[in-house]
């Protein structure tokens, strides 16, 4: 019987050993969590045996438990790398005909060329679907979905108000000449706006403005004409091409009072119609230097993803080139009865089993679930040292049964010898 004790212990350090090595081997592994050797005795006998007289058969391997202690947090440069600072799985969907579903704290995310949210695998980050506020439109496991990124942010709107604030040096000269955009001598300064036509493209309005009266000490009024261009063509006001009038009393603008609205035209490059309105309100004239104190415009193009982020509670939100915002979904989190009974798949994956229990779904922040940080992942929470250690005491306990193991066929080499 000794022989099997000896023997039952070099098979458990063996395994311990085995353990112990694919932890350290996977010390970088982001997500990875660790797992522990437990052992157990045996102890064979019947109820007629004297309790005192009991002896050991050796030593069972009872189970290899995860721990899943969190990981050392490390920043990122990328958004889309995720990692959850308490309880809780990211949730995806291996790619494949044979798609399941699958657990993971590796939250090393990334858009496929298909421009859905994946993982260095191919599986689909799945999230909840979310409404224009961000709010949760559906929950639990039928509601997940996974993402797909829109490669724009939709319809452009055409530019309809323009707001410009100026100021117009009280001291410019009083134009003499006939106003020619192409001779800068012929207006006092200009400006360009970007403006956008109904199809997207950027069209380019420069407004000119042209003192024409100065104040006097008698007279506090100033005029000043404004001529309006998108592209080469001039705008117009009843047909007419005659200017935007300003006047100016003590450097306050006193008229015109509204914005201005121009004719319909066609912006060059468009097929159609579009009316624009130039609101000049804001304008002063109060120092010796010209300036723009303000400029918007209601316009919009074609906007083209520019990044996308994650906020603390999991919502997705894409930004676009156009300055739009869309709200994508929100990550879904997974969490266990027993997190130790989850089913290690590889790849930091893990399935639930009837030791887990099935997956109880939520969101970051929610009642049993860590917060979400962007910008960071999670790394393995194996401790090199104390691997090290454990390994050492686990090649000890080898050794230990080997040479028991040994001593056992000495001493029945010995009683053979002596019965020849």
């Amino acid at each position: 019987m000794s022989f099997y004790n000896s023997l039952s212990g070099l098979q458990a350090s063996q395994t311990d050993m085995s353990v112990i090595s694919h932890n350290l081997a996977n010390v970088a592994t982001t997500g990875f969590k660790k797992s522990r050797t437990d052992f157990a005795d045996v102890m064979a006998s019947s109820v007629a045996v004297d309790p005192t007289k009991m002896v050991g058969s050796g030593v069972v391997v009872k189970g290899n438990r995860q721990q899943f202690g969190e990981g050392n947090l490390t920043t990122t440069s990328s958004s889309l790398d995720l990692a959850i600072s308490g309880d809780g799985f990211f949730t995806v969907k291996t790619s494949g005909n044979a798609s399941a579903t699958a657990y993971t704290r590796n939250g090393s995310f990334q858009i496929d060329p298909q421009r859905n949210i994946v993982d260095a695998q191919g599986s689909y980050l799945q999230v909840y679907p979310v409404d224009a506020e961000g709010n949760v439109t559906a929950t639990g496991a039928d509601g997940l979905t996974p993402v797909k990124l829109p490669d724009s942010s939709g319809i452009p709107v055409a530019t309809k108000s323009v707001t410009l604030g100026v100021n117009l040096s009280p001291t410019g000269a009083v134009s003499t000449k006939t106003f020619d955009r192409a001779d800068p001598s012929t207006f006092n300064n200009s400006t360009a706006t970007t403006i956008y036509d109904a199809t997207g493209n950027a069209q380019t309005m420069t407004s000119y403005f042209v003192r024409t009266k100065a104040s006097t000490d008698t007279d506090p009024t100033s005029n000043w004409s404004v001529y309006t261009y998108v592209g080469d063509q001039p705008m117009k006001t009843g047909g007419s091409t005659a200017p935007t009038q300003l006047t100016f009393t003590s450097g306050k603008l006193t008229s015109p009072t509204g914005a201005t609205t121009f004719d319909a035209y066609v912006p060059a490059g468009s097929a159609s119609n579009q009316t624009l309105k130039l609101d000049l309100t804001g304008s002063t004239q109060l120092s010796s230097v010209f300036s723009v104190g303000t400029r918007s415009q209601d316009g919009k193009a074609t906007g083209q993803l520019a990044g996308v982020t994650v906020d603390t509670n999991g919502v997705l939100t894409a930004s676009f080139s156009n300055g739009d915002t869309k709200k994508l979904g929100k990550v879904a989190l997974a969490n266990f009865t027993d997190p130790a009974g989850l089913k290690q798949l590889g790849n930091s994956y893990w399935s639930a089993t009837g030791i887990s229990g099935n997956a109880k779904m939520g969101a970051a922040n929610e009642n049993g679930y860590g917060n979400m940080m962007s910008g960071t992942l999670e790394g393995s929470n194996v401790d090199i040292t104390e691997e090290l250690v454990a390994l050492i005491a686990a090649q000890r306990n080898f050794q230990a049964n080997a040479k028991a193991l040994d001593t056992q066929s000495q001493i029945s080499q010995t009683i053979f010898n002596i019965r020849s």
